[in-house]
């Protein structure tokens, strides 16, 4: 049994400011986390900014590319930062997906995992936010539909963040279905269970801080059995390991425990609708050691009936 992991070098070269949480040693985590798993690994390539344009103007990826420092820092927003390394990391992350979703669909994996940064759910059509240059997830959906001719595909995004970016990319989107659970209210402040989407096919599932794993499970239940009715093609996630509870960002409280038994029930999902192919894609986690033990139970899970 083997997960396929996408990575690269080049997604330690996006250096945040001292003290910034979406932090390179993040990549050091993820990796102690996988120590030990059955993976197969592949170096991300790198995607040009046309990949990019499945859902961001071309105007805002250039301005992103134009905005890239030659030393220190380019500040987009509050908390989002571009380092002379960040446009080949976020490329590399777009690129890393782009294969993933072409493996997996295409028969040479079953299930593939996205270890790069920056995340990416939180950026808008034409707005780098919440540490996210371009929608990485949102990326291969489109790719999954425009290349790969599927009709169906779903994203699933468990970060404590409500994946606003992926929202507003894949609003008016009628082939998929986008579910983003999180702890409301916080940042960004969107996600309310009335935002449904252009043709309804956007579910949000704002959690209590404190709420921790039952009220968790008791969200995503009925979603999960409610897309095996609709019979999705490619299952995607947005993996953020920032509900855990040592996190210093948020307070749903869950337990490395809780990301496998949640990615289990993913798993299940996708074995009963579409061969079982889920691709993921690292999005928070701002404790090290809690994201470690969490990428170890997420990954675990997805070598559950791999070849």
């Amino acid at each position: 049994m083997s997960v396929l992991v996408l990575s690269h070098p080049g997604c330690a070269r996006h250096v945040t400011p001292p003290g910034h949480p979406e932090r390179v040693e993040r990549l050091a985590a993820v990796e102690r986390g996988l120590a030990g798993l059955p993976v197969t690994r592949v170096a991300a390539p790198l995607a040009g900014l046309d990949e990019v344009t499945r859902c961001h103007p071309r105007a805002y990826a250039d301005r992103v590319a134009a905005a890239v420092p030659r030393e220190g820092w380019a500040q987009l927003d509050g908390d989002t930062f571009l380092s002379p390394g960040s446009l080949d990391a976020a490329l590399r992350a777009v690129g890393g997906m782009a294969a993933a979703v072409d493996e997996v669909v295409g028969g040479g994996a079953k299930r593939a995992f996205l270890a790069a940064r920056p995340p990416g759910h939180h950026a808008e059509t034409a707005t780098a936010m919440g540490f996210c240059l371009f929608g990485t997830v949102a990326i291969g959906a489109k790719r999954a539909l425009d290349l790969h001719g599927l009709l169906r595909v779903a994203v699933l995004d468990f970060d404590v963040h409500h994946g606003n970016g992926t929202q507003d990319l894949l609003w008016d989107e009628p082939r998929i279905r986008f579910v983003s659970s999180h702890q409301m209210p916080l940042y960004p402040g969107t996600g309310a269970p009335g935002e449904r989407g252009a043709h309804g096919q956007i579910t949000n599932l704002p959690l209590r801080a404190g709420s921790g794993r039952a009220a968790m499970r008791a969200a995503w239940g009925p979603v999960l059995a409610d897309l095996a009715r609709w019979q999705p093609e490619l299952v995607l996630v947005s993996a953020g390991f920032d509900a855990h509870e040592a996190d210093p960002l948020a307070g749903l409280e869950w337990e490395a425990e809780d990301f496998a038994w949640l990615t289990a029930a993913i798993v299940d999902l996708a074995e009963s609708t579409c061969g079982g192919r889920v691709v993921s894609a690292l999005e928070g986690g701002y404790d090290l050691e809690a994201l470690a033990a969490s990428v170890a139970a997420h990954v675990g899970e997805l070598a559950r009936g791999t070849p």
